[in-house]
């Protein structure tokens, strides 16, 4: 019943999931088997199954309670929120349906939002220099919860995967690029993969098309090193053990970069080019 049974909310996109994962591990050895995980059902089901009793597509009518205005009358043993409530309105919802005091983990730190606006706020706010993983991990100690970091082994391989986007919200490092990239390492015989996201049209035959989130999974678990922008991918090929280089535009690398073995460059404050990538793929497999 629900009231014995542990609601985890966590809403966030594909990255948001896997920067939160030792969060998820902490969670399991402190309550027990007893979590029930709501959000996106394919984001969940990347992680071991012995974090969740049960997983839940946040998407299912079932879970509109959480989100009316109406009264409810369900109750679970406790609420546990992973997510950005800035005026604690879900807090306050929720802990109509929590027996015991909502557990809130605040996803990521406001300052550390845009690299633009950290770089010009306050330079001492350690707050802006944190990682989402030591951010998140470092509330649970409120709670009288253990921090348990979940450590990603590097699953090692002698090839490259390169996965370019066009930018559409974010600025990208360009696609031509890793065209360029790309050639360039086949010429010296390494193993290089053109891994190309829906949508994105290559001239490259041998071109990786994966649209299943399992199948991508199951590809990245080959090992090796992994080229991108910051993206959701990034983060999902970091927790499969790839070594990830990630190109950030927007966003602070020291606290948004890939969990893992990783390096990131920052566009505007590293000097970089694809030399500069091929040297530390070629220094790194």
């Amino acid at each position: 019943m629900a009231e014995n049974e542990i609601l985890l909310l966590h809403l966030g996109g594909l990255g948001d999931v896997c920067l939160s994962e030792s969060v998820f591990l902490s969670l399991r050895n402190h309550f027990g088997d007893n979590i029930v995980a709501v959000g996106t059902k394919r984001f969940f089901r990347l992680f071991p199954a012995e974090y969740f009793l049960r997983i839940h597509g946040v998407e299912s009518r079932h879970w509109l309670y959480l989100f009316s205005k109406e009264p409810m009358d369900i109750r679970w043993k406790r609420v546990i929120f992973i997510g950005k409530d800035r005026q604690g309105d879900l807090r306050r919802r929720w802990q109509e349906i929590s027996l015991d005091p909502v557990i809130f983990i605040d996803m990521y730190p406001d300052k550390a939002v845009s690299y633009q606006q950290s770089a010009f706020g306050t330079p001492n706010d350690e707050n802006e220099k944190v990682h989402v993983e030591e951010y998140q991990l470092a509330q649970l100690a409120q709670f009288a919860i253990e921090a348990v970091k979940k450590e990603i082994p590097r699953q090692r391989s002698p090839r490259a995967i390169l996965y370019p986007e066009r930018g559409f919200e974010k600025e990208k490092w360009e696609p031509e690029h890793f065209m360029t990239l790309y050639r360039s390492l086949r010429s010296k015989g390494i193993q290089a993969h053109m891994m190309v996201p829906a949508g994105l049209q290559t001239d490259v035959e041998e071109a990786v098309r994966i649209d299943d989130l399992n199948d991508v999974w199951s590809f990245f678990k080959g090992g090796g090193i992994f080229v991108s922008n910051d993206s959701g991918m990034a983060h999902l090929a970091g927790v499969s053990g790839l070594f990830t280089i990630t190109i950030f535009t927007d966003y602070d690398p020291r606290v948004w970069h890939p969990r893992g073995s990783n390096i990131s460059l920052q566009r505007g404050v590293d000097l970089f080019g694809c030399n500069t990538i091929e040297k530390i793929i070629l220094d790194n497999l």
